[in-house]
């Protein structure tokens, strides 16, 4: 008797490599899929103002940058750990927080396991240190809080109960980019290649 075939967990990327998600490997991640493909996931379920989809990408740019406003002295590494802390989604995709709840562990397990990967192959270390992620997480509650009033219809209080009000100054003079999924693709290539090269001097 034949046993049943197990599932398929591995998705094969533009680069040619195929990545198991189950179990992921450093060597099977390439920054140009991770730029591809999160220039190509919407946050806020494509429920965003605008003519094209404010991507998953835009807001990882946006996190690095609010990092570095918040933390100025925030190294290299710790900006590229903001700049990559959402990038397993260029695979799983981008779930809003209720959808995550009601998921249950299994996503979360399996965004970890992504990230150390993710991680290890651009010279990080594999858990992120917690004080860093508590940083990372504050710049990313001000970006949501950024494009929840901009751009995906919440008023600033309900983004205030939502996600934190934001200090004054902290967010000044900050706006939201929409453009075509390629010109994003290059931002976010080329701002990684920027603090790979910082990374590398330090």
């Amino acid at each position: 008797m034949k046993s049943p075939k197990s599932p398929r967990a591995w998705q094969r990327m533009l680069s040619g490599r195929r990545l198991d998600l189950l179990d992921p490997t450093p060597l099977d991640i390439e920054v140009e899929d991770i730029a591809h493909g999160l220039a190509f996931v919407a946050r806020w379920n494509g429920q965003t103002r605008g003519d094209w989809p404010y991507s998953v990408a835009e807001h990882s740019l946006l996190v690095e940058a609010i990092l570095t406003r918040i933390d100025p002295a925030a190294t290299a590494r710790d900006r590229l750990s903001a700049l990559l802390h959402d990038a397993p989604e260029y695979v799983i995709g981008d779930m809003i927080s209720p959808v995550k709840a009601a998921v249950g562990p299994g996503y979360g397990a399996l965004d970890d396991r992504l990230q150390a990967a993710i991680n290890l192959r651009f010279g990080l270390p594999a858990q992120t240190p917690v004080a860093l992620k508590k940083r990372i997480k504050k710049a990313d509650k001000l970006s949501a809080w950024l494009e929840a009033v901009q751009i995906a219809g919440f008023s600033e209080a309900e983004a205030d109960r939502f996600f934190g009000k934001p200090a004054p100054g902290q967010l000044g003079g900050l706006s939201l980019t929409l453009r075509p999924p390629a010109e994003t693709r290059a931002a976010y290539l080329s701002r990684f290649a920027a603090l790979m090269a910082a990374c590398d001097a330090s």
